[in-house]
């Protein structure tokens, strides 16, 4: 038996459904609620390691809470990071830690002016019993890479790097070897003393998922971390809480986190206007921006809004994860004119004033 329902939203206007049609529709709209709270109690639980992760670095790293939960976005990500800040903020100290608690291969590389790829990479070295030359392999053959103060090594050895970073592959001589996975880069800058160093270019910048900018510790962390160094016990050490294999698979969940439509215009709106900040009504902006940020911009933003979520325990995603990531991912992605370095503006009031002016779904 077919009847029809009739729904009046303006008058004289109707909408007829038949009652198979308007089933349907009921069935379908059921079906999106299920599948949101369903996929939102599977985020809960496969996300419930990072609380985990986060206590037992939290017993190594005192303050410093951002930095730990950027590494988690990058590392959930598969991006790399780039942290710049004054010597003593813990960075190797965390990137470290984080490869106790994850079970994984670590390696610090010093660059200095001097460092060539090969030590980077590695080479091939001749053996006089066999006659034939081996490859030995160089430090980035490693899960967590600190690549401690980058813009002091010269270009060649950058985009050596940078390669790896990309291709996550290294090839030496004639033969090509895989990067072991998960692979991540943290590379630090020093903010100070820029005589004699090599600035990254705009292009490699680029590459890196997030620019973390690492301040001081708050008072009391500070005292916390005398007490935790002079006292008897010594430093608390972190214990193994997670496999390799489990941050691969947690990296296949993050990718299932719902984003709707309507977040990701929202996240072109943001990448659009520091092209084009004239149809923002930003008009002050645009003698000040060189140029904006590029599509990895874009993609960045979303994989990082993803991985925000993820470690807020939800399985979707909402325009405060954006705004939230936003900072980090766009702050190296954007160029200043000489204008706005003689007015003394800096990305970070560029991005705050962009995400006050794009309308927020």
């Amino acid at each position: 038996m077919a009847f029809r329902l009739t729904y009046f939203n303006k008058p004289k206007i109707a909408l007829a459904l038949t009652n198979a049609n308007f089933v349907t529709l009921v069935i379908k709209k059921t079906l999106m609620v299920v599948d949101i709270r369903e996929l939102n109690e599977r985020i809960q639980r496969e996300s419930a390691f990072v609380d985990v992760l986060t206590s037992e670095m939290d017993k190594v790293i005192i303050g410093q809470h951002h930095m730990v939960e950027r590494l988690l976005i990058g590392l959930l990500s598969n991006g790399h990071i780039l942290l710049e800040g004054v010597p003593g903020l813990a960075k190797t100290l965390a990137i470290n830690t984080l490869a106790t608690c994850i079970d994984a291969k670590f390696s610090r590389i010093q660059f200095t002016p001097d460092l060539l790829p090969a030590d980077l990479i590695g080479t091939m070295i001749y053996n006089q019993k066999q006659e034939q030359f081996s490859i030995r392999k160089g430090p980035i053959f490693a899960n967590f890479v600190l690549a401690d103060e980058i813009n002091r090594a010269p270009a060649k050895v950058q985009s050596a790097l940078l390669e790896a970073m990309q291709e996550k592959q290294v090839t030496i001589g004639d033969e090509t070897f895989k990067l072991p996975n998960p692979f991540l880069v943290l590379a630090t800058q020093n903010p100070v003393e820029q005589e004699g160093t090599y600035p990254l270019p705009e292009a490699q910048m680029d590459r890196f998922m997030l620019k973390v900018v690492i301040t001081y510790p708050t008072k009391e962390d500070e005292r916390k971390v005398i007490a935790a160094n002079i006292s008897r016990q010594g430093m608390p050490k972190a214990n193994i809480v997670l496999k390799p294999e489990d941050i691969l698979n947690a990296r296949n969940v993050v990718k299932d986190v719902y984003m709707d439509e309507k977040i990701e215009r929202y996240i072109v709106d943001i990448v659009f206007a520091t092209r084009f900040p004239k149809e923002y009504k930003l008009e002050k902006f645009a003698p000040l921006i060189s140029y904006g940020g590029s599509p990895r911009a874009s993609i960045n933003l979303a994989l990082a809004a993803k991985a925000y979520a993820f470690i807020k325990r939800r399985g979707y995603v909402i325009p405060e994860d954006v705004r939230a990531v936003c900072l980090d991912v766009m702050r190296h992605r954007i160029g200043l004119t000489y204008e706005a370095e003689a007015e003394n503006i800096t990305t970070e009031h560029i991005i705050n004033e962009l995400l006050n002016a794009v309308e927020v779904p």
